[in-house]
């Protein structure tokens, strides 16, 4: 396809199609945009040794570029040229790899292209950008600082700490025993003189379990909880920041403030999901000063360095966060403050793992939100509440709706007196009595601020987060109110939308308000659990549990910029990954399920799957197969271990079809057999590795695993395959389905299971009874058998199970469960499958499946359920796909645009004829 494509693209372009297509726009001229290295826009932390140039085309009125060939240069800081192309005949634009002199770390580097059209004009070259190698591995070695080492804070060992396990006295002892110092948030300092003009500065970081850098009395950078979650026995990360403009000339002074995260959760009467104790909050950090002269020296962390206790009294990522501004000390952080108080750092144990760049995005505060509505509980709801929540409630509480549920944090700004405290908790629910409901979501999570008595003071959290949508304000009063007490004046208050700053890259609109809604609920619940990973919930567990990414992987990629997440996902589970190939249901993976009860939790092959179907998915999406290649031994060993756990090539372990749908509560699997759908994934996973094996060049193993895979498949047909029925296991949406979508039916069969699947949809009254594994290959089996109508009806609707049901009772993020008042959360993305089909089919936009990524792509709409009208677009790597199409039910029109230096396969709905065209601007009619 791809050598057709380049042979007959000209011919394609000016085809007419009588009548059909109108207004395509071409332009002769064309420029360089949005250029990347290794996806990123001028990295300072370029790991690879041969890192991949891309760039965006534009003509002068927009679209209709067409790549001919390219030319790039780069060259070191000195302006010395290391690489240059010449004129490459190529239409590719991105994934292109360096292949000049050795790129030297920690040095900088400058590049830029041109390129030349299919007419053979020439571009200017594009604007410089920048990339700077990372250090190696060697040069970062300054030491670990903090308060305690790691023998002193005699934290206890192992990650089973959860549950009755943290109930048993000799545990509960054990934790008890730890320093405090080891949890306790520090300052740390150092000062330094810069006698010569500085060219440049950059500095290198990490904070466990998190960091917040200032330089001179200014915060670096606007991430938070920084750096980003690992496997701290495996994976450390770091980050690297350009502070030319923060440092001076003459004395200067590094502050970092340090917090607990992952790295440490302490034993405290607030809720814990778990405890572990990687260690004590700690600091490593390098600064690297280039001057004028050509001399350059290094600031860095070692045993000069001072520690002092900062105003948080109490931060655990679990149980909230204390501040007590009296503590400040103004100036810590700038030159010639008096540390005549501090006391001098100890030199600690290094974590076990390993230093890496943090490439993926920073999280950070994405949005605020605003007080919507404020009730000031009655003296009798203050005495129920008190009972309910089980703990007193302040007589002076107010309960504010912030109208959004979100992942966050509060934030305040207050006047009142010096050691005044404020009270602030979070949930995303409400009693009866008007107050904050944690009772399903992790109690007790809240925040207190006393106050230092300045004219006005500002503060949020800093170290803690939680799922919420209303906050419960005690101890002060909100401006304009009566305060006969005198108690402390909010003048403002937000909620804080925190989550990572991964790119947002689509849009979608249709008439249909449930569509709408679900594309905005799902949105919501990934933003709020698109953390450093992504997690279940924000607030009871914030776990990885991986089953999320894979299920609704498609729909992610649609809508998100995961370029260089999905690679911190991927080294996430690589590192969780046990000896015996095993890889649990989170990464990372903080606390081990083991024992009665548990070992589903622990070991699902529906969940550990990601490992091999994410990296495809990337493949999918950006024509990119690194992942594939440098995380084969991690697939191969996982698939190797189903094998051993095999018996006559079937597996039944693990959660099957979690959550699925009746009149039960949900959980376990009821209505599908849990065998049927863990060897479901054991056939999808040996079959995704074989053709992994050949695109890596394993032709052993390819041969290996494709026979697995017959071998498995004829073992699921002989066991879960009614012959008499044509129904396999019971029957079920998700038992017929989940064959039906791997192809596992033989083909003469293939039509009565179909129909057996639509006849149970119907005799559901046309609802579903999958769960969070079953939901994404039962939507995907209707969609890709030409059902699309079935299942527009099956989801077009207000009530129980469907997305429009939540709407009912004030849902603003996709809840656990259909019925939201069953479900202990209201902030799960788990069930969002429904966009995939909303951008795949309903807009009808799909990428090459065989690596071209969006650089060949199908555009096949699906008008259904008497939909007036749908519009969407997405960022693709080369630029933005947008479709529109209107049905006015005697004639359906269908807006296109293909970005530059793309291919597209055009398919009007009910036609087989497909119209090839190339980027530009289109439209297409059809009379019903």
């Amino acid at each position: 396809m791809k050598k057709f494509w380049r042979k007959n693209w000209r011919h394609i372009l000016f085809a007419a199609v009588c009548g059909v297509i109108s207004g395509i726009i071409l332009c002769p001229h064309v420029r360089v945009t949005k250029t990347t290295c290794d996806f990123q826009s001028a990295p300072l932390l370029v790991e690879q040794t041969t890192p991949r140039f891309g760039w965006q085309l534009q003509g002068r009125q927009g679209h209709g570029v067409m790549q001919s060939a390219y030319a790039i240069e780069v060259e070191d800081e000195a302006g010395h040229p290391v690489w240059q192309t010449g004129k490459v005949a190529s239409d590719e634009s991105q994934l292109i790899s360096y292949a000049g002199e050795a790129l030297q770390p920690l040095t900088a580097y400058r590049w830029r292209v041109r390129v030349w059209d299919a007419k053979g004009n020439e571009s200017q070259w594009s604007a410089w950008s920048h990339f700077r190698m990372a250090p190696d591995s060697t040069w970062m070695d300054a030491d670990w600082i903090g308060a305690i080492s790691y023998a002193d804070a005699r934290m206890p060992e192992g990650r089973k700490f959860h549950g009755g396990e943290l109930k048993k006295p000799e545990v509960r002892a054990a934790w008890e025993a730890v320093d405090s110092l080891a949890w306790r948030s520090i300052l740390v300092r150092k000062e330094f003189t810069a006698n010569k003009r500085i060219k440049e500065a950059t500095a290198y970081v990490c904070g466990l379990g998190h960091y917040e850098l200032s330089i001179n009395g200014q915060k670096i950078g606007d991430g938070e909880f920084t750096p980003l979650w690992s496997d701290y026995d495996k994976t450390v990360y770091y980050n690297a920041f350009d502070v030319t403009e923060q440092l001076k000339k003459g004395a200067n002074a590094v502050g970092v403030l340090l917090g607990n995260g992952f790295y440490n959760i302490a034993d405290r009467a607030r809720y814990r999901k778990l405890q572990i104790g990687f260690g004590p909050e700690t600091l490593n950090l390098k600064l690297r000063i280039r001057y004028t002269d050509g001399s350059e020296e290094l600031i860095q962390s070692d045993s000069t360095w001072l520690y002092a206790l900062s105003p948080i009294t109490f931060n655990t990522i679990y149980g909230g966060e204390d501040y007590d501004a009296r503590l400040e000390q103004k100036g810590w952080d700038q030159p010639h403050f008096d540390a005549s108080t501090w006391q001098p750092v100890v030199v600690q144990e290094a974590p076990k793992g390993r230093l890496r760049p943090q490439q993926a995005p920073p999280v950070k505060i994405m949005k605020r939100y605003g007080v919507q509505t404020v009730h000031k509980l009655t003296a009798e709801e203050v005495e129920r509440a008190s009972t309910q929540t089980k703990r007193t409630v302040d007589a002076s509480a107010l309960l504010l709706d912030m109208g959004q549920n979100l992942a966050g944090f509060p934030e305040i700004t207050v006047s009142g007196e010096r050691g005044q405290k404020i009270t602030l908790l979070v949930a995303e629910a409400t009693t009866d009595s008007n107050a904050t409901q944690q009772r399903q979501t992790g109690r007790q999570h809240y925040y207190t601020y006393v106050l230092k008595g300045d004219k006005e003071e500002r503060w949020h959290p800093r170290f803690s987060y939680y799922g919420f949508r209303y906050i419960q304000l005690e101890g002060a009063v909100l401006e304009g109110m009566e305060n006969p007490e005198g108690l402390p004046v909010v003048k403002q208050i937000n909620s804080c939308f925190v989550h990572s700053s991964a790119e947002e890259i689509a849009s979608f609109e249709s008439d249909s308000e449930v569509f709408n809604a679900a594309h905005r609920l799902i949105h919501n619940a990934v933003r709020s659990n698109m953390q450093a990973v992504w997690t279940d919930c924000p607030h009871r567990e914030k776990l990885g549990w991986l089953e999320q990414v894979h299920l609704n992987g498609p729909g992610l990629l649609y809508n998100y910029d995961l370029t260089t997440y999905l690679r911190k996902v991927m080294r996430d589970i690589a590192d969780a990954q046990r000896a015996d190939g095993m890889i649990p249901t989170t990464a990372p993976n903080y606390v081990i399920f083991e024992g009665p009860g548990m070992d589903d939790f622990a070991d699902s092959p529906e969940w550990s799957i990601t490992c091999i179907m994410a990296p495809f998915m990337y493949y999918e999406a950006y024509g990119d197969d690194s992942l594939i290649r440098e995380y084969y031994p991690v697939m191969r060993r996982w698939v190797d271990y189903l094998t051993s756990r095999a018996e006559g090539h079937l597996i039944d372990f693990g959660l099957g079809d979690w959550y699925d749908y009746g009149d039960f509560r949900a959980g376990f699997s009821r209505n599908t057999p849990i065998g049927l759908v863990a060897s479901a994934h054991y056939y999808m996973a040996a079959h995704h590795l074989a053709r992994a094996a050949t695109m890596v060049g394993e032709t052993a193993d390819a041969a290996h695993y494709n026979a697995l895979a017959e071998q498995i498949k004829e073992a699921f047909n002989a066991c879960y395959l009614d012959p008499e029925t044509n129904q396999y296991g019971t029957g079920s949406q998700c038992s017929n389905s989940l064959p039906l979508f791997l192809e596992l039916v033989p083909s003469e069969r293939r039509e009565a299971v179909l129909q057996n699947l639509v006849a149970d949809i119907e005799a559901h009254n046309t609802r579903l009874t999958t769960g969070d594994v079953g939901n994404r290959y039962l939507f995907q089996t209707l969609a890709r058998n030409g059902l699309n109508e079935l299942m527009c009806a099956m989801h077009n609707h207000w009530e129980a199970p469907g997305y429009g049901f939540q709407l009912q009772y004030g849902a603003t993020t996709l809840t656990e469960q259909w019925d939201p008042r069953q479900g202990s959360s209201w902030n799960h993305f788990m069930m969002g499958q429904i966009d995939e089909w909303l951008f795949r089919s309903l807009l009808g936009i799909a990428p090459n499946a065989e690596g071209e990524g969006y650089r060949l792509m199908t555009i096949a709409p699906s008008p259904v359920g008497g939909l007036k009208w749908a519009k969407g677009s997405i960022r693709t790597l080369y630029g933005e796909v947008a479709v529109e199409w209107t049905n006015d039910n005697e004639r359906f029109t269908l807006h296109v645009t293909i970005p530059a230096n793309c291919h597209a396969r055009i398919m009007m709905p009910g036609e087989e004829a497909l119209h090839e065209v190339v980027a530009g601007t289109y439209t297409f009619t059809k009379n019903w």
